[in-house]
């Protein structure tokens, strides 16, 4: 017995360095040393976290002193973000940090740290271009960072209580947000001041913007958007042949500054649940009962309802054990069991495997649908992140978009009925980034 207690205690243990064979190949271990006296001068930093105000006013009347100073503010804030994750990677336990796909979230995070810490001062405006270069390279490097670490977490949630996987989870994809959102806000606005737009599937020219920023979005023709293209989801289920229609109705003319990806992504993923459970709850009836979309707009925040006659959550709470819909929102398998199913842990193999991972856009999953209608192929369950069995990461992203500036999203299920999901953003734009340092 004091064996088998000690061999949990050793793979409980904080995993203070990670393992050798990870940090040996940077180099010698004096190397490691000098490295790791770097990781801790970053680490010792303080974020600077902005306001989506500040991305404005900043972005308006570009020059290229201002651009050149946007990207050195860049190149020196994303390694302190990087340093502190780093940090938190290396404190976790044994048990975990050798889980599947953690060794490759590890070294993409150091080699990113390394390469923003060696990155030279931006002088001018051909320095910038090569610096959003690298940027470009970057985030593409990093696009299989979600599904690796997805699939780590899940493999590690018995070894950790939910309380801390959460909030462990919970700064990863709020700072990875973070870094997009920087390092993309300032590629589209040096694209707009040489007035490219090589990126241009962000954002509509017709509407008004700085960076990545719509400065008037339409809430309701954001809400029209995702429901046109949540109706090309694939639903497998025999006899579904019908998908509901979306009403918009409410404050129709709400129009605020925010990021229209992190706004969509967050609509669309509740739209296509909606629209899933209430074509599976009607099917074979003649008729499917509309979902509703009610916009309101107060004082200080735009609020969005979106009420379903799915049948509520009662069926996904008995069947995965979870006992608050909140518990959604959850990485861990104690609150959700689906967390350690089988079909999700192999989807989230075949995805991490893939070198386009998961960039978390509405874009991606219509394009997977998309591939997936062309080829008519849907005999490999596994292939892409929009197909069945799915990878379980919509609604917990959509959590964090949600509070990422200050806002929330909650769900409340009428069982027997449906279910309203609850979406509340702050629309004066003075909330800081909710990033943990």
């Amino acid at each position: 017995m004091s064996r088998l207690l000690q061999q949990n205690a050793r793979l409980l243990r904080p995993a203070i360095h990670f393992p050798e064979s990870l940090w040996c190949r940077h180099g010698s271990t004096a190397l490691h040393f000098y490295q790791n006296k770097q990781l801790d001068l970053y680490a010792s930093k303080e974020a600077k976290r902005l306001t989506l105000r500040q991305l404005v006013f900043f972005g308006r009347s570009m020059n290229e002193e201002r651009l050149v100073k946007s990207a050195n503010y860049v190149r020196t804030e994303l390694p302190v973000r990087l340093a502190h994750r780093i940090r938190d990677l290396q404190s976790l336990p044994y048990a975990v940090v050798t889980q599947e796909g953690m060794a490759k979230v590890y070294e993409l995070y150091w080699s990113a740290f390394e390469k923003f810490r060696r990155y030279p001062v931006v002088k001018d405006f051909k320095d910038n271009q090569e610096f959003c270069q690298f940027l470009s390279t970057v985030l593409d490097e990093h696009a299989i960072v979600i599904p690796n670490l997805s699939l780590g977490l899940s493999l590690s949630s018995p070894y950790l209580p939910p309380d801390v996987l959460d909030s462990f989870m919970r700064r990863m994809l709020a700072s990875r947000i973070s870094r997009r959102v920087l390092a993309e806000h300032h590629i589209a606005l040096s694209e707009a001041y040489v007035g490219q737009y090589a990126r241009s599937g962000r954002r509509h020219e017709s509407e008004a913007h700085v960076g990545i920023i719509f400065t008037a979005l339409d809430v309701k023709k954001s809400i029209e958007r995702c429901a046109r293209l949540s109706k090309q989801q694939p639903i497998e289920e025999e006899y579904v042949s019908t998908t509901p229609e979306v009403i918009i109705d409410g404050h129709l003319e709400t129009k605020f500054s925010y990021i229209r990806e992190h706004l969509e992504y967050i609509v669309f993923e509740l739209l296509k649940n909606s629209m899933r459970a209430t074509s599976l709850q009607h099917q074979g009836s003649s008729s499917v009962p509309p979902i509703r979309a009610t916009i309101s707009a107060g004082a200080n925040d735009v609020g969005i309802r979106i009420s379903d006659q799915g049948g509520g959550l009662h069926s996904v709470q008995s069947q995965y054990q979870i006992k608050s819909p909140s518990d959604l929102f959850s990485f861990s398998h104690i609150r959700n069991s689906a967390r350690m199913q089988d079909d999700r842990i192999g989807a989230l193999r075949s995805v991490s495997s893939s070198p386009h991972g998961v960039w978390a856009t509405v874009n991606e999953q219509v394009k997977n649908w998309q591939s997936r209608k062309a080829e008519s192929a849907v005999t490999d369950k596994h292939s892409e992140v929009g197909g069945h069995p799915r990878i379980g990461i919509g609604l917990p992203m959509s959590n964090i978009f949600a509070t990422y500036f200050g806002g929330s999203l909650e769900l409340i299920s009428v069982d027997g009925w449906g279910t309203d999901a609850y979406l509340r953003l702050p629309k004066l734009g003075t909330n800081l980034e909710g990033i943990e340092v």
